[in-house]
């Protein structure tokens, strides 16, 4: 078996097959994860479905060294992935994923919950940034809010606060628990070495 810790991120913004090319490969998924895929209405965004939906297959496969024909992938009601086969393998080997703008993501872990969450940091230039930001102040604490709104210029405050909200969906989304868990009561600090830490709040 191999080493069950993976970290994968792929840039598809070389990849442009035609639709025939396209349709062709989702072909080759399972059928129920057909409509995943085609449910988007953009191609680009069935490009990251369904290179999402392969990184799953692909990365249980050369983990576990399941078959693709007899990987069996199911979801939570809140949307995080599981293998509902192997888990006499490995049995708390979990993997979580992720896309945004040219990047699709997959992390895995045998042991820890694994949450994911990839942005694209764009500034906007449609809508001033700041005013963006405040929309979402009651999902920080006062004390992220606080450093988000002192990071320095306005597209500093934005980045800072692109990046926080991240740490947080991706914590979530370890959880398994969905935006419902409430991402006001995480608090997420820098400590030593730039490393990250996070304080759940009752």
């Amino acid at each position: 078996m191999e080493q069950p810790v993976r970290r994968w991120l792929v840039d598809i913004s070389g990849w442009n097959p035609s639709e025939d090319e396209f349709s062709s490969l989702v072909s080759l998924l399972p059928q129920h994860e057909h409509s995943a895929i085609s449910r988007f209405i953009k191609f680009e965004d069935r490009k990251r479905a369904y290179v999402s939906r392969l990184l799953q297959y692909s990365l249980v496969h050369e983990v576990l060294g399941i078959h693709f024909h007899k990987i069996i992938i199911n979801r939570t009601i809140e949307g995080k992935p599981y293998l509902k086969n192997g888990q006499d393998m490995l049995m708390n080997f979990n993997f979580n994923v992720s896309h945004h703008g040219n990047y699709v993501g997959i992390v895995s872990e045998p042991v820890c919950p694994v949450g994911l969450d990839i942005v694209s940091i764009h500034i906007p230039r449609h809508e001033p940034a700041l005013e963006l930001v405040k929309n979402f102040s009651s999902y920080f604490t006062n004390l992220e809010w606080g450093k988000i709104m002192n990071a320095g210029s306005s597209d500093d405050i934005f980045s800072d606060f692109l990046r926080c909200w991240s740490l947080k969906e991706a914590f979530v989304k370890a959880l398994g628990a969905g935006l419902g868990y409430g991402l006001h009561r995480q608090l997420w600090q820098r400590g030593l070495q730039e490393l990250l830490r996070v304080i759940k709040e009752p």
